[in-house]
């Protein structure tokens, strides 16, 4: 009788060493080559010196924290609608279902879209409308702080993708400007991560395993680690390796979308988050293009020995 093979324990965890992006930098220079690295290698790279001020960050961290402190049935109140906007209990999601076989995420959500009129025409398309409040009673000034914040890391994201454009050697307005950027899908997600340890091998995450589908993702966090990313998503087994955070900093990570468009040349990577036994809070900005933005593969990223490879 043959023994079956056991597998062994998961490789010991690193820590990756991704570039950071100064957006202060008058070197423009520098900041494209260190961008077109990291989007080589792994899609994952630091912005600071971006704008927002570090006072305002720690105003939409105490913000947040006060939205989830609330009872459970005040957060209910403002249950996420078909729009995607609003309240995302425990465990309602399942990032990675083939591995999550008994419990979702352990993790809350709060979304936070471009606010959109019931009126308004463009309110039929798909992730537009409007947004859902806690009642001002509830959490004075909150949606006025949440409001503020979407519209400056909106303008982070075009920042970003100005470099992004240089790095693919396109016009530095390729993605910023009105037929793409104009009337973006952009979503901001308010998140926390329940004080629980996480076990891969039960299939017990804080964010299963994903790799997001839009354009650039950014992330701002506190201080206890989780965010891991893996590489080479197709090794066995995977390495996994955490992103630690930095005050103030974004974390920016590039979606399937720009994978596609620069015809699979910079990668959307692998991530998820891992719980260690204590609360942590992060907010994610999602950045994806208008609705009818037309994505295809690059004029710059494509030659006769290089075709798309992926189907426009």
């Amino acid at each position: 009788m043959e023994s079956q093979k056991q597998s062994g324990p998961e490789p010991p965890i690193k820590v990756s060493t991704i570039n950071c992006i100064d957006l202060s930098n008058p070197d423009i220079g520098e900041s494209v080559a260190l961008l077109k690295q990291a989007c080589l290698d792994c899609g994952f790279f630091y912005v600071v010196n971006h704008g927002i001020s570090q006072e305002f960050m720690d105003e939409v961290f105490a913000q947040s924290k006060k939205f989830f402190y609330l009872p459970l049935n005040e957060k209910l109140k403002v249950l996420r609608n078909e729009k995607h906007r609003g309240y995302t209990p425990m465990f309602d999601e399942f990032l990675d279902p083939d591995n999550q076989v008994h419990v979702g995420d352990y993790k809350e959500g709060y979304y936070i879209g471009v606010d959109v009129p019931e009126n308004d025409p463009e309110s039929e398309k798909p992730f537009n409308g409007p947004n859902v409040w806690p009642a001002d009673g509830v959490l004075p000034g909150w949606r006025q702080t949440m409001e503020k914040f979407h519209h400056e890391a909106l303008e982070v994201g075009k920042a970003v993708s100005r470099i992004i454009a240089l790095a693919l050697d396109l016009e530095v307005d390729f993605f910023d400007k009105p037929e793409v950027l104009g009337k973006p899908i952009a979503t901001l997600r308010l998140l926390h991560y329940e004080d629980q340890f996480s076990d891969p091998a039960k299939g017990i995450y804080g964010a299963g395993a994903h790799s997001d589908f839009g354009f650039i993702t950014l992330l701002a966090t506190d201080d206890v680690m989780g965010l891991q990313i893996c590489k080479d998503k197709d090794a066995k087994p995977q390495i996994w390796e955490y992103v630690t955070p930095i005050k103030g900093a974004f974390i920016v990570n590039l979606g399937d979308m720009l994978e596609r468009w620069s015809n699979c040349m910079f990668k959307s990577t692998l991530h998820r988050v891992l719980g260690n036994g204590q609360d942590r809070y992060s907010i994610a900005y999602f950045v994806e293009p208008n609705h009818d933005c037309l994505v295809e593969c690059l004029p710059t990223c494509k030659t006769e020995k290089s075709p798309p490879k992926l189907a426009d």
